[in-house]
């Protein structure tokens, strides 16, 4: 495993977990609802917490580079292009 490959697993699940701690804050606040609604609902609240926190940390981060440790690295992985194959 390259460490780019590393930051790009941490750069996703720390969205992850603040998706589910959102959704887990509301909870704790009282948003209760019935159980078949509630896993669909709370499915949902979590991935639109994700791609919300990820969309407003990436926006912070192109302004203020050291923002990007809130997605749990610093940086962004850099990718290479893969070389051309011979045949």
């Amino acid at each position: 495993m390259t460490h780019d490959y590393l930051i790009s697993l941490i750069r996703t699940a720390v969205p992850a977990a603040v998706g589910a701690l959102l959704a887990w804050l509301a909870a704790e606040a009282g948003i209760v609802l019935d159980a078949d609604s509630g896993t669909a609902l709370t499915a949902g609240v979590v991935a639109l917490a994700m791609a919300g926190y990820y969309a407003l940390v990436r926006v912070a981060e192109a302004r203020w580079p050291r923002l990007g440790v809130l997605l749990g690295a610093p940086a962004a992985p850099h990718y290479e292009a893969p070389a051309a194959r011979q045949q």
